[in-house]
């Protein structure tokens, strides 16, 4: 959510229980834009909060130049003293996946620890060693984030461009999607790096425009049934949630350029949504 109309946003999701208290918001308000000073950002999201048992983590994130690939993400635990997230990596990413299980501690030097045995070598050489892996919280948290990201980020059609450069920026003409076209999943897009449109054939590409159908739709992902599309607030208000990533929750005000989302849970992937489809 832009950090600019934060008030206005967060009160579309509010059906969701998705809420602060008027002292986050004005902290957030302020902070925000001092973060944006601070470090250079273009542009400050409030990307939203993720439940520990001791303390909740409030995420912001800062665009450099690219809209996609130039994100910086930072915690807080006030809304107001920020850090620095670093990059998730492959290795990260693998250990995380490995160690870090249950619910978030609230600590980012809270350490998970894994320990498994495993056959190195071969044939008669072959010996069992135990491995141990080691994860703090803080990297827990920076995976947790560029997997929610990389999975349920979500933008309306032509709100963002690329330029001929491959540089994505917004779209200053964007007005909007009308009342059927944000009826409809293909018409909203992950903020990602595609995954599925270069496996695309040369006649399916045929008909899409380079500069704004870069990204995949939330139509063509292979789980389906994994979003809920609704109206609401009178039917004034295009509401999308991940039913993957309980707590995510996307808006879009049609025939205005008003769009954002945030996510507000417990950083757990709801793994049993396939049985429950």
């Amino acid at each position: 959510m832009d950090s600019n109309t934060l008030y206005y946003s967060l009160d579309l999701v509010s059906g969701s229980g998705l809420t602060l208290s008027n002292e986050q918001k004005a902290a957030l308000q302020t902070s925000l834009v001092l973060l944006m000073s601070e470090y250079k950002f273009k542009r400050v999201r409030f990307w939203g909060k993720v439940l520990g048992k001791k303390d909740d983590y409030y995420i912001a994130q800062g665009v450099l130049d690219d809209e996609v690939r130039d994100k910086k993400s930072l915690y807080s635990f006030n809304c107001v003293e920020w850090h620095l997230l670093l990059p998730a990596t492959e290795a990260t990413l693998l250990g995380v996946s490995i160690a870090a299980k249950g619910p978030f501690i609230g600590d980012p030097s809270h350490e998970y620890e894994h320990t498994e045995r495993r056959r190195q070598g071969e044939g008669d050489e072959a010996v069992e060693e135990e491995v141990t892996v080691k994860v703090n919280e803080e990297k827990r948290l920076a995976v947790t984030v560029h997997t929610i990201d990389r999975e349920v980020s979500v933008v309306p059609r032509r709100a963002f461009i690329k330029s001929p450069h491959g540089i994505v920026q917004t779209n200053r003409s964007f007005e909007g999607l009308s009342f059927s076209e944000a009826g409809k999943l293909s018409n909203f897009l992950h903020f990602t790096e595609p995954s599925y449109l270069g496996k695309k054939s040369v006649l399916e590409k045929a008909d899409l425009e380079p500069s704004i159908d870069f990204l995949d739709p939330l139509s063509e992902d292979i789980l389906k049934g994994s979003w809920s599309l609704q109206f609401e607030h009178g039917s004034r208000v295009c509401v999308i949630r991940s039913l993957l990533w309980l707590g995510l929750t996307f808006f879009h005000v049609p025939m205005t350029p008003q769009h954002g989302y945030i996510y507000m849970g417990d950083g757990l992937k709801n793994l049993d949504l396939p049985f429950m489809l």
